[in-house]
């Protein structure tokens, strides 16, 4: 549901809640709550429905990285099957992939968008645990097999960081470099060498 479109429908849910209270609407079916006693504002169809709707490939992010790294004359294949961790992009001709990551799913350390959801801590502290586990030993796979590896974080490629972003990875391409990581903070400083 797009902002707009909750920001129309939130006085109606006020409304309601206020007219009814929240156990007579969990009772009715309108609100169901966790194993934590939060109610949930949606019905669990539709949880999981908006869930599943998040989606692992071809992102925004990885569409404003590669629309950045074509323009600047860089051809490359996706999503590798026989590639360790399947990287987003691979560069056969500089021997090199690129990891573009969402701050949340992957725990970009440091970040205001990896922020930790209130309901479930359990659940989502071992899920995000094994995420991080599986891009390390991806990684490392990556680099033991030869490739150099670049990660991209989500938060690089928002507003005005990404011409920056993509001109750092673009000169690591053509450097030597074994690793790159896109840096957190300052604005100025968007790519590390991590060797």
């Amino acid at each position: 549901m797009g902002r707009s479109s909750w920001k129309a429908l939130r006085p109606n849910v006020l409304r309601r809640v206020s007219r009814v209270g929240f156990a007579e609407l969990i009772l009715r079916g309108r609100y169901h709550c966790n194993t934590e006693g939060m109610a949930d504002v949606v019905d669990p169809a539709t949880r999981s429905r908006m869930m599943a709707g998040i989606r692992g490939r071809d992102t925004k992010p990885e569409w404003v990285l590669r629309r950045g790294l074509h323009a600047c004359g860089f051809r490359y294949r996706l999503h590798v099957r026989g590639l360790p961790g399947r990287p987003d992009l691979v560069f056969p001709r500089w021997n090199a992939v690129c990891l573009v990551h969402g701050c949340f799913w992957h725990r970009h350390p440091g970040c205001r968008y990896a922020a930790d959801p209130a309901t479930r801590p359990d659940f989502w502290q071992a899920k995000f645990a094994a995420n991080v586990l599986r891009d390390q030993r991806n990684r490392r796979a990556l680099l033991d097999d030869g490739w150099r590896v670049a990660v991209v974080w989500e938060c690089a490629l928002r507003g005005a960081r990404t011409a920056e972003t993509v001109e750092a990875l673009a000169g690591w391409l053509r450097s030597e470099g074994r690793e790159f990581e896109t840096a957190l903070l300052p604005a100025s400083a968007v790519g590390r060498s991590l060797e």
